[in-house]
């Protein structure tokens, strides 16, 4: 389950969606995650399904690679589920013990599921076409109008970054963790899931150990480098905005618009 994580890893390409300038994939992720929260109606996701096969074809991701990331929130999504179908009042269809199913919290499980689905999906798709340094210098030139308040645009987008290359790496570490234990009598697939999580227990010594030695010498290898922050840092890669990026722009906006009309125009 470790590897069907795929927020922060990256797939290197040579696509549409590759190319696009990493402040505009940011800018778009976060249009379209606004987009899920005014969605009322199931009308509206045909437009975000219509949007995301358009994003995913163009990226040539596979599928699978995509939507393997749900596994490991599955338990998330259907705790969620089950929370809307039991605790929403309304129209009682079916009625469990103590427990009412009703119509409204049905229709109310169904909007909280597509919508975490597509939002786990919508910030997957960026990582896996951006790769760490583009990330971090879209996130740096989208903070740098806040300099003159003085917020660390620099630093903030080098630790968001480095949390998120991270991700991976710490996942490959716990995974060779298990195995070693698993080599030497531990048991982490049987039983239900709080003997599962209490087995979880004995991985996060040596994880945190493992986490703080990959700090250390991070920190060391910056700064042998004579890293100094972003002052007088240069790119051999300078961003620049071209027509496919305005074009990104617009089919965004005209997403986002038919959002906004099936929300407050569509009976």
């Amino acid at each position: 389950m470790l590897k069907d994580i795929t927020i922060g890893q990256y797939i290197p390409g040579d696509t549409p969606i590759h190319n696009l300038d990493p402040r505009i994939k940011i800018i778009i992720t976060f249009a379209f995650i606004a987009a899920l929260f005014f969605i009322n109606k199931f009308f509206g996701y045909l437009f975000v399904v219509a949007f995301m096969i358009m994003a995913v074809g163009l990226s040539k991701i596979p599928v699978r690679y995509i939507f393997k990331g749900l596994k490991p929130l599955l338990v998330i999504i259907l705790l969620t589920v089950a929370l809307n179908i039991f605790m929403t009042e309304g129209e009682v269809i079916y009625t469990i013990w103590k427990l009412r199913i009703t119509k409204e919290g049905l229709i109310q499980a169904a909007f909280m599921a597509l919508r975490l689905i597509f939002l786990i999906t919508g910030a997957s798709l960026l990582t896996l076409t951006t790769s760490p340094i583009s990330l971090t210098d879209g996130i740096e030139k989208l903070l740098n109008p806040l300099r003159s308040i003085g917020v660390p645009a620099h630093e903030l987008a080098m630790m968001m970054t480095i949390a998120l290359r991270f991700i991976p790496t710490l996942l490959e570490e716990t995974d060779k963790i298990m195995k070693a234990q698993m080599a030497r009598g531990a048991d982490f697939e049987t039983g239900n899931i709080i003997s599962r999580a209490r087995a979880m227990v004995p991985l996060l010594v040596p994880l945190f150990i493992s986490a703080f030695r990959r700090a250390d010498e991070l920190a060391l290898a910056m700064e042998a480098r004579c890293y100094r922050g972003g002052e007088n840092r240069t790119r051999m890669k300078q961003l620049s905005i071209e027509f496919r990026d305005y074009m990104a722009l617009i089919i965004t906006i005209v997403f986002f618009l038919a959002i906004l009309w099936s929300r407050y125009f569509v009976k």
